[in-house]
């Protein structure tokens, strides 16, 4: 399914979701708007460093990041191992993989197709309480 998010369409893979398309959406139009910090839909993580990651994106509170490092080393892998699952995630926004970002740069977002930086930068814009767009 698709997701609009700043007027840019995000695609989640609602079947590893429980919760409808419908509310996904509505949740998302929440955040949006600064009135929801998380995701009350519970999914289902695959096997493996994917599913690992995953599990510690969404442990990255609201409002902060990690590094690609920093998640590695809590996970016994490498950066790039962690980004390249960051890059895999089939629900971004819902997983917040925009939080992980390199030691010295933005890093990658695995949503936005051609303006994903754009994407990433204003969804960690938003959670830092910045309301204007970039």
């Amino acid at each position: 399914m698709n997701v609009e998010i700043f007027g840019m369409s995000v695609d989640v893979d609602e079947t590893i979701l429980d919760g409808s398309a419908a509310t996904v959406r509505e949740q998302v139009r929440e955040y949006e708007r600064g009135e929801r910090r998380s995701f009350d839909v519970a999914l289902s993580y695959p096997a493996g460093l994917a599913g690992d990651a995953m599990a510690a994106m969404e442990r990255i509170p609201y409002g902060e990041t990690r590094t690609y490092g920093e998640l590695a080393a809590d996970l016994g892998a490498t950066p790039v191992e962690v980004g390249a699952a960051c890059g895999r995630n089939p629900v971004p926004i819902v997983v917040p993989c925009h939080r992980v970002v390199g030691a010295d740069s933005l890093g990658g977002f695995s949503a936005g197709g051609t303006r994903s930086a754009l994407l990433k930068r204003r969804l960690l814009h938003l959670e830092a309480g910045q309301r204007t767009l970039l």
